[in-house]
């Protein structure tokens, strides 16, 4: 671990090749056959700014430390990527670098990128992704498993194809503030589910949890609740979100899936 500290109580973390906890209902099993422990680099920095400073610095540092000329970077979404995503395109218009081509995560960060003017391409399965960086919602402490996709989604938008580029890339960068990085995590973990068979894949997860956790449907727009209202949320591949709300501390993500 490498650090740069400083009597502040805020700080930033990045997260090098950090697994990612946001599951289809197919993976759930094999996931425990195939526990790979990761080659990661943890960087702490701290700062005596606001958080916002604090993660502009960190999402600069980002591209700063990783981002190199010749490039195939991964994009991310969410607040912290949109910084790096403007730092990116500033250096590529100062020529600090050269030949980058950004692979987007989402609509959002396409549009920043096309707005920051970095080149773009789209993701297919044979896409070769030398450096990523991203939001994550949630990183537990020791076993860096990161949660992504508690943020409320657009309709039609891909969360398997954000998942699929994290995985894809090389290297991999998590931005997040302080008190995302924590151990006895509450709340909830998304899992995405076929929308066709949808309610036994809920009975199935309630069943796993026995009271420990509610299984919701979440919607596109209006109230959230169990069955997710008239209007379920349906990603670009077809499927619904289920949100797994935890009603007391998770005490391991890496046991639990």
């Amino acid at each position: 671990m490498a650090s740069v500290t400083s009597s502040s109580s805020f700080s930033t973390r990045l997260l090098l090749h950090s697994p990612i906890a946001l599951l289809s209902s197919s993976s759930r099993r094999s996931r425990s056959r195939r526990r790979n422990k990761p080659n990661f680099l943890r960087m702490v920095t701290r700062s005596c700014l606001d958080d916002s400073s604090a993660l502009l610095r960190a999402a600069q540092y980002t591209v700063d430390t990783y981002v190199k000329s010749g490039m195939v970077v991964g994009l991310g979404s969410g607040h912290a990527s949109g910084m790096a995503i403007q730092h990116l395109g500033r250096q590529l218009r100062i020529g600090n670098l050269k030949d980058i081509v950004g692979i987007p995560m989402s609509v959002a960060s396409a549009s920043e990128a096309a707005k920051a003017g970095i080149p773009l391409d789209t993701y297919q399965d044979s896409s070769q992704i030398d450096f990523a960086f991203d939001d994550a919602d949630v990183i537990e402490e020791g076993t860096l498993v990161a949660i992504i996709g508690r943020r409320k989604l657009q309709s039609e938008e891909s969360i398997v194809q954000e998942k699929s580029i994290l995985n894809a890339a090389n290297k991999l960068v998590f931005v997040i503030e302080e008190n995302q990085y924590k151990g006895g995590l509450e709340g909830s973990i998304p899992v995405l589910v076929q929308s066709l068979n949808w309610m036994a894949a809920a009975e199935e997860i309630d069943d796993m949890f026995l009271g420990d956790a509610e299984v919701w449907r979440r919607p596109s727009i209006g109230q959230a609740g169990p069955l997710g209202g008239d209007f379920p949320l349906v990603t670009g591949e077809g499927h619904n979100v289920l949100d797994v709300i935890f009603t007391s501390p998770i005490a391991s993500l890496d046991a639990q899936w």
